[in-house]
């Protein structure tokens, strides 16, 4: 605490028990202890009233760009109701070369999509088909053959 050991700490108790005495120490150590937490309290004070000072600032920072750009803006959009009036030919050749730079950017965007993503090949595996038993006798289902022989039975 404060880079003091804990024999600093002892001598520094024992001088305050033989100056004090034991019936002053303790309204001693109050005393010191309401002085840290005045000090305490008014540095945290400081430091909320710097903080807000430091964001009011940035907020005022924030506004001054966002006036900058309003005037701008206010300045082109005055630019452009004095701006002569063109014909409407000139504003279709204008869309004609907005499309057609549109439409080169779009296929440079799909000539970039081909080269980033791989291309996806699929893979089939034949499926196996199931072998029939190689032996002769197959053992009969009971209720197959006994449904076969009523049928052939009626039929005759």
């Amino acid at each position: 605490m404060f880079g003091m050991g804990l024999g600093e700490l002892f001598f520094i108790a024992v001088i305050a028990v033989l100056f004090l005495g034991p019936d002053k120490l303790p309204d001693a150590m109050i005393q010191i202890a309401k002085f840290f937490r005045s000090v305490k309290r008014t540095v945290n004070d400081a430091k909320t009233s710097l903080e807000e000072e430091l964001r009011v600032s940035e907020l005022k920072e924030e506004a001054f760009r966002y006036k900058q750009q309003l005037d701008q803006a206010t300045r082109q959009l005055e630019e452009v109701a004095t701006a002569p009036l063109t014909t409407l030919d000139d504003l279709t050749d204008t869309v004609e070369e907005v499309k057609k730079s549109e439409e080169k950017l779009e296929e440079e965007v799909e000539e970039l999509k081909e080269k980033v993503e791989p291309k996806r090949e699929k893979i089939t595996f034949p499926k196996k088909r199931p072998t029939a038993p190689k032996s002769e006798e197959q053992t009969p289902q009971p209720g197959v053959t006994e449904k076969t022989e009523e049928k052939k039975e009626q039929d005759v």
